[in-house]
């Protein structure tokens, strides 16, 4: 390592991307280190739900397990702008379910993970400034420190400083209409709220009192304009747009925690400036129906971790660190177009309503619910790895082996040649990618190469061919390197 950099890879944010990302790159032996602004992790116990992709993420590097004792698992399905539509039946994955787990928690786990791996984390500690060269990122914190690495990445929220000091545009559009959401406890009788939640939900989809924990209740109500999202409201703010709304304010009282979310969206032009990259919502933010926000910057993280990994190692072929972007950030938009359009499905207007009449007729046609859900869930994200199988540039579920699971030989972030022909090799390329015989595979393809964020960048039977594979996706072989 070059003595000049305290670190190979500075993080800004200690979030799910973050540490997530930080994680990945330590599988690797990269130095990193996590610089997170506040000094305490996050006291508020909102929930969020880990869709089917993040999931499986988490299953391919030994983390589900953890994770499930600390979540409840839900149906997939009623994602699409709350449309109560069951999952379509024999969805492509083993683990085809929500789970709901809250935001302390989930990062938690993940910073730990990371931690455990040897990553270091630093708190109260905020990027205010920094200047890139030809060898590494300068970065200088709020109290005038300066840190050295090489390269920097900002996981530090829609409000993001290294975007902002990289220049680099955020178009989309502001938040035109706000949400208050928040838990807290209710005096009014259960079978009151609920009979008024269900008239009101006829027409505001923005509003809800949902049970949740021991006597609370989860609140959710459209505000009265759009406010600076910096300052969190009251619990009066709250209960006037109740009494405005449902004419009764509930008797809500003694708040856990109080937020409010707009419908900004809003999409970074570019996800890399040299040795500065960009992932989660420093590159992209949106509304949070649907629950896509945390799932869509935790699979940026796993996308780009062994990618910068590879880059520091120095086996990276040339254009691989481009490839982020280039499959991330159309990824991305589609995100950004389907919470736009579920937002508009939420609008009480008439022909929104109509629309949204038509869509729940739709939802009945068992290939449109599996589109949506696929989408809303991201396994039905394919990336362009050229002419191929439908399967190639998808990901592969988690198969059963006769060594235990697919995702089981994932845990190291390797990837991995699943042969089925049990005749392939991978040759010089044993230090990047696993080798793994089994004719017993459920595959209707004899061999498949894996990248270690499980997505297909082979498929076939010819070694010449996997060879050139292989070098497109982990640079040459050790022994011609």
């Amino acid at each position: 390592m070059d003595s000049q950099h305290s670190t190979d890879v500075i993080i800004a944010g200690c979030g799910p991307t973050g540490a997530m990302l930080a994680a990945e790159l330590r599988l690797h032996d990269v130095r990193v280190l996590l610089l997170e602004k506040e000094t305490e992790p996050v006291s508020f116990v909102r929930v969020v739900g880990l869709h089917i992709r993040s999931l499986e993420l988490m299953a391919m590097r030994g983390l589900l397990e953890r994770i499930l004792e600390h979540g409840r698992r839900r149906p997939a399905g009623g994602f699409f702008a709350a449309i109560a539509k069951p999952a379509p039946e024999g969805l492509d994955s083993a683990h085809a379910y929500l789970l709901g787990i809250q935001h302390p928690v989930i990062v938690r786990l993940l910073e730990e993970h990371a931690i455990e791996l040897g990553a270091q984390v630093r708190r109260g500690c905020a990027v205010a400034d920094f200047a890139q060269d030809a060898e590494g990122v300068t970065v200088e914190l709020a109290n005038g420190e300066q840190l050295r690495s090489r390269y920097l990445v900002g996981c530090d929220g829609g409000r993001s400083t290294v975007r902002k000091v990289l220049g680099v545009g955020f178009p989309g559009e502001p938040s035109r209409t706000e949400t208050l959401m928040g838990e807290m406890e209710v005096a009014a009788p259960r079978d009151e709220i609920a009979a008024k939640v269900t008239e009101i939900g006829e027409t505001i989809k923005q509003f809800w009192l949902r049970p949740f924990g021991e006597g609370g209740y989860q609140v959710v109500v459209p505000a009265a304009g759009v406010s600076d999202r910096a300052e969190p409201p009251t619990l009066d703010d709250f209960r006037q747009q109740l009494r405005t709304i449902a004419g009764t304010d509930f008797g809500v009282h003694s708040p856990r925690w109080l937020s409010r979310f707009g419908d900004a969206t809003r999409l970074a032009e570019r996800y890399r400036v040299g040795r500065v990259l960009l992932a989660g919502d420093a590159a992209h933010i949106h509304p949070p129906t649907g629950g896509q926000g945390l799932n869509l910057g935790v699979q940026d993280a796993v996308n780009l971790g062994w990618k910068l990994a590879a880059q520091l190692r120095g086996w990276a072929p040339e254009t691989l660190l481009d490839t982020y972007q280039a499959e991330r950030h159309p990824v991305a938009e589609d995100v950004l177009d389907n919470t736009r359009a579920q937002m508009a499905l939420h609008s009480p207007e008439p022909g929104a309503r109509a629309v949204r009449r038509l869509l729940t007729e739709l939802m009945d046609f068992d290939e449109v619910n599996r589109h949506l859900i696929e989408k809303i869930t991201a396994i039905g994200i394919r990336y362009d790895f050229g002419e191929g199988p439908d399967l190639l540039g998808r990901r592969l579920r988690d198969l059963d082996l006769k060594q235990g699971h697919l995702y089981d030989q994932l845990h190291q972030g390797r990837g991995l040649l699943l042969d089925r022909t049990e005749r392939l090799t991978v040759g010089g390329w044993s230090d990047r990618v696993d080798y793994l015989a089994d004719s017993t595979a459920a595959l209707d393809v004899p061999c498949v190469l894996l990248r270690p964020d499980g997505h297909v960048a082979w498929i076939g039977d010819d070694q010449r061919d996997l060879d050139d594979h292989l070098s497109r996706w982990f640079g040459p072989p050790t022994d011609l390197a």
